[in-house]
């Protein structure tokens, strides 16, 4: 099975290489593509921010490619985030890299990962994402303090919906 974490290192590589434009693992009955936009570069420069498509498909499939539009978003590749500036200084949206379950706790019995008014630092989880039954926890990637949560237990939520609102430091 693939751990976000793994999933982001694999893109960091991609985007470090020039020769390579797309890669496919097929794991456990599970295929994770990552694919770089077909897109020149003028000054042959590496690509900073770019949006990728996860296509995750049981392996019985269709072997055929799959193209998956991401929303157009701003932020580091493995995790989708954006910068929007507020009234009171810049909110950073922390959004979902995946389709699948939000769980604001380890368990029904746990507290909160986070809640309105917590300050949070990079590496602070705030949340879990469960995708195919695999629980995938996400980082804040930012230091500041929760100022909104954006979406409720249990709910299903879409590849790049925002989920909390950061006051970013």
């Amino acid at each position: 099975m693939f751990k976000l974490s793994e999933i982001k290192e694999l893109i960091k590589l991609l985007d470090q290489t020039s020769s390579v434009h797309e890669l496919e693992i097929e794991s456990e009955g599970m295929k994770l593509a990552i694919r770089k936009p077909d897109r020149p570069e003028a000054d042959g420069t590496a690509i900073q921010a770019t949006p990728y498509a996860y296509p995750f498909t049981p392996a019985p499939q269709p072997q055929s490619p799959q193209h998956v539009a991401p929303p157009v978003v701003s932020e580091v590749p493995a995790a989708p985030q954006q910068q929007a500036p507020s009234a009171e200084g810049a909110l950073h949206k922390i959004v979902s890299p995946m389709v699948g379950t939000f769980y604001s706790a380890a368990s029904p019995e746990t507290p909160s990962f986070v809640n309105v008014g917590d300050r949070v630092h990079e590496k602070s989880t705030v949340c879990i994402i469960e995708a195919m039954k695999l629980m995938n926890e996400l980082e804040a990637e930012v230091k500041g303090e929760i100022v909104s949560v954006l979406a409720e237990n249990g709910q299903l939520v879409e590849y790049g919906q925002p989920l909390f609102l950061v006051r970013a430091e």
